[in-house]
């Protein structure tokens, strides 16, 4: 999944569950800001390591129980997570998933393929096409909110 489609769907989340979006869309960024420089670097081999793994689940709750705030990065956080492992698995390689139990496992095929090549890759696969359809509902939202006079993103 692309990095705007995660800032986007963790500020549309804000919206529904009434959390701050600016939080949310800083914890959606956490994963990616965290292993893409480390893989481009070669510091490890995979994209989906350190900022990826469920094993940091226990440091998130604590994050989330200071407060709003970290409730919403924690849940930005965790829907980066999610979306990564769905659209993973739509994509018809589920084993890939074992991301989320990085270092304990590690996919036993991983793709591995710098940010460039996955866009190729990535293009005219079937979460290519959910996240097309994700994009057009979300314009579609945003037209009808400007109409009716309401922000896309309000406040909570």
């Amino acid at each position: 999944m692309y990095f705007l489609t995660h800032l986007a769907a963790a500020a549309l989340v804000g919206r529904y569950a009434r959390l701050a979006p600016a939080w949310l869309v800083a914890g959606a960024a956490l994963p990616d800001l965290v292993d893409k420089p480390l893989g481009t670097l070669g510091v490890v081999d995979l994209y989906h390591t350190v900022g990826h793994t469920a094993l940091l689940a226990p440091l998130a709750v604590a994050v989330a129980l200071t407060g709003r705030a970290g409730l919403a990065l924690a849940v930005g956080w965790a829907s980066h997570l999610f979306l990564d492992a769905f659209h993973i698995v739509i994509n018809g390689r589920p084993t890939d998933a074992l991301f989320l139990v990085w270092p304990l496992a590690v996919p036993p095929d991983p793709l591995a393929l710098p940010p460039g090549a996955f866009f190729r890759y990535y293009l005219w696969s079937p979460s290519f096409f959910l996240e097309v359809v994700f994009w057009l509902a979300l314009g579609a939202l945003a037209v009808r909110e400007r109409r009716a006079g309401r922000p896309l993103l309000a406040r909570p």
